[in-house]
């Protein structure tokens, strides 16, 4: 039987904390590394401020310390990481490659932007 992607979502909240979207200055302000997973166009038009962007869908490259296009920003296991998207899909499944890639932690914003824009957070543009 296929998977679908709720599948590989809950397998992901088995073993990634969800935060809201309100507590992502506190993880901020411990050192945490806030992590925009959204394609490039979408940062552009807005994202949280002082996130760095990387795609989900290059995340195991840019972090991976082997590869030639790995990211000195993600080279650090020791960091922890707050990973969010657009509705808190991309960023389960971010945050639970990010775990087992050996990162202390990583954590997903639920509900994600969408969730961000909806409670009114300060947003970068």
């Amino acid at each position: 039987m296929a998977r679908t992607l709720d599948d590989y979502v809950n397998e992901a909240r088995q073993t990634v904390s969800e935060i809201a979207p309100g507590d992502v200055e506190t993880y901020r302000a411990e050192g945490w590394l806030i992590l925009d997973v959204r394609e490039p166009h979408e940062f552009e038009e807005g994202h949280v401020d002082g996130a760095y962007n990387v795609p989900r869908g290059v995340l195991e490259v840019h972090a991976d310390h082997e590869h030639h296009k790995r990211d000195p920003k993600l080279q650090d296991r020791n960091q922890k990481v707050v990973c969010y998207c657009g509705g808190g899909y991309r960023s389960l499944l971010a945050a639970k490659v990010l775990k087992e890639m050996g990162f202390a932690d990583a954590v997903s914003v639920a509900g994600g932007w969408r969730r961000w824009t909806e409670e009114g957070l300060r947003v970068v543009r």
